[in-house]
């Protein structure tokens, strides 16, 4: 690999984990053998132009009282500009790493387009990341150009100080000479893609592990198309005429696939709204006639309750992830609107959905079985594979898989050649995978994944906590919420002032979305002879 790539700068390629901690890769459909060189901006766009796609429409967006429209040809120009600015003006290098800052809108989806196409390396971040989250994540990649929307200015800046790899930044939505929209309008169009390999790095995506310390999947080129040669082509089948809409970020591989890769792939388009509450999901769905929804389950239970005041006919297909879907939330949703949810396991490591079913081969309980391209089992603590009905380690291989960039936890997530999600499944005598629990610490709340052990770190920076240990608590609405134990320091009081002080506390510390929604006031925390917190104790007071 080292003798062919297209990377200058090999620093992702150099931290990844050795070969022989690889998962096994398999790729035994016809559409999955890829050529040996492959840039995924030229098959998803450029190749679509050639095919006849260039006039039509590709993105749609909220423009005031009007709908934004971008052509495939519109946005390959716009991915050709936005190339040109990083090596021409931001002096990128092939296999540099690119950090994208934005919320779901045009210049977003056309910026991870045009570093794909410059051979650049994408690292995506959520609009809510704190500058402490930032500055691990941009110092873990060694991040040294920045693509950042404005609006999301702050803290960026706050983080700089920390970030001494971070050199060229521009802006997109801003005034001034050197901002992106002003330096685009005198680039040229066009750009010449980067040869790279299949195998060169096109995107670092980050999840956070149960010690909340950043954890960085390295994705290639030929994993970005592989994502969506698999599910959506079996589960989804989509056609020219879909329209794709979501809530989750494009720095989420759930969303950068639903949002973005899918309907390029297809040669369908992507309404991309920067907010979405459920009101105003329903209204865009309307808007802008959705074909296709991805969201997490706890979108779909709020959904269920207003939709009879909207027209929806549009609406065909609805994807959920992120977490486990509760069958009662799929019965309530399917009578609202008539509508099967395609439930859907996938993970950061393996970029999406490897576990789903078609529509009409959904079951009661169940996620679904494996998609075509992947293969699934439930593992014994021995590795051994599990009878139909019996508890076990779900683990997948096929032509997506995990490599960590330089992280000792690659040998936890990768056995035998497997992928091991850190979910707890059993699978059915007819090949069906029912969701248990995790194996694991991480809280999965509405969606999202939250570490308990970075909560508790943004905790104990208050001065009046003494001790904290945060746990996942069930929540009918949220599937799991994040729960605080606290022991106060002499002299504060326990009361809601306090809690509610605590909660904003971490809200301006980390992300909001991981502030615990339930804190308790105890004396002391259940330790160990030995000192270690005794966790399940706290899960089972819950």
């Amino acid at each position: 690999m080292s003798a062919a790539t297209a990377h200058a700068d090999t620093f992702a390629r150099d931290h990844l984990p050795p070969r022989e901690q690889w998962p096994e890769f398999r790729f035994d459909l016809p559409e999955l053998r890829y050529p040996r060189r492959m840039n995924c901006a030229a098959v998803l766009l450029d190749d679509m132009v050639r095919a006849g796609h260039g006039g039509r429409v590709a993105l749609r967006a909220p423009f005031g009282p009007e709908v934004y429209e971008c052509t495939y040809a519109q946005l390959q120009a716009q991915a050709g500009r936005l190339a040109n600015l990083l090596v021409r003006r931001m002096g990128l290098v092939p296999g540099n790493r690119v950090l994208l800052r934005g919320p779901n809108n045009p210049m977003m989806a056309a910026a991870w387009l045009g570093v794909f196409k410059a051979g650049g390396v994408c690292v995506g971040t959520m609009p809510l990341l704190r500058a402490k989250e930032l500055t691990e994540i941009v110092n873990k990649a060694q991040v040294t150009h920045a693509l950042c929307d404005k609006r999301l200015e702050a803290e960026l800046k706050l983080a700089l100080p920390d970030c001494p790899t971070l050199k060229e930044i521009r802006y997109w939505y801003a005034d001034g000479a050197d901002s992106i929209d002003s330096e685009c309008c005198s680039l040229p169009a066009r750009f010449e893609n980067v040869d790279t390999l299949a195998e060169d790095v096109a995107l670092i995506a980050f999840t956070s592990g149960t010690t909340g310390k950043p954890k960085g999947t390295v994705h290639f080129h030929r994993d970005v198309i592989a994502m969506c040669d698999c599910f959506p082509r079996s589960c989804l089948k989509p056609g020219p005429d879909d329209v794709f809409i979501g809530t989750p970020p494009l720095a989420f591989t759930f969303g950068l696939g639903g949002l973005l890769c899918f309907p390029l792939r297809f040669g369908a388009s992507a309404a991309l709204v920067e907010k979405l509450a459920p009101e105003t999901l329903l209204e865009s769905i309307d808007r802008f006639q959705a074909t296709v929804l991805f969201t997490a389950p706890t979108m779909y239970r709020a959904l269920a309750g207003l939709w009879k005041n909207h027209d929806l006919r549009s609406l065909k297909k609805c994807v959920s992830a992120g977490e486990a879907l509760p069958d009662a939330t799929r019965r309530l949703f399917r009578q609202a609107s008539g509508i099967e949810i395609i439930d859907g396991i996938g993970a950061t490591e393996m970029i999406h959905i490897f576990i789903s079913h078609a529509p009409e081969r959904a079951r009661a309980g169940a996620t679904g079985y494996a998609i075509p391209g992947y293969e699934a089992a439930v593992l014994d603590e021995n590795g051994g594979r599990c009878a139909p009905g019996q508890v076990g380690r779900l683990a997948v291989k096929g032509p997506t898989g995990c490599r960590y960039l330089a992280d000792e936890r690659q040998k936890d997530y990768v056995r035998n050649g497997w992928n091991l999600t850190g979910d707890a499944y059993l699978m059915d005598g007819d090949g069906y995978f029912h969701y248990q629990a995790r194996t694991d610490d991480m809280i999965i709340s509405a969606g999202y994944n939250i570490a308990g052990p970075e909560v508790e770190d943004a905790l104990l920076t208050h001065p009046a906590v003494a001790e904290c240990a945060v746990v996942g608590a069930p929540d009918e609405e949220r599937g799991m919420v994040v729960k605080a134990f606290v022991v106060l320091k002499p002299g504060t009081n326990p009361d809601e002032g306090t809690k509610s002080e605590l909660q904003e506390h971490v809200k301006r510390s980390i992300a909001p979305y991981k502030y615990p929604r339930s804190v308790e006031f105890i004396h002391s925390l259940p330790r160990t002879e030995t000192g270690k917190l005794q966790r399940f104790k706290l899960r089972n007071a819950t």
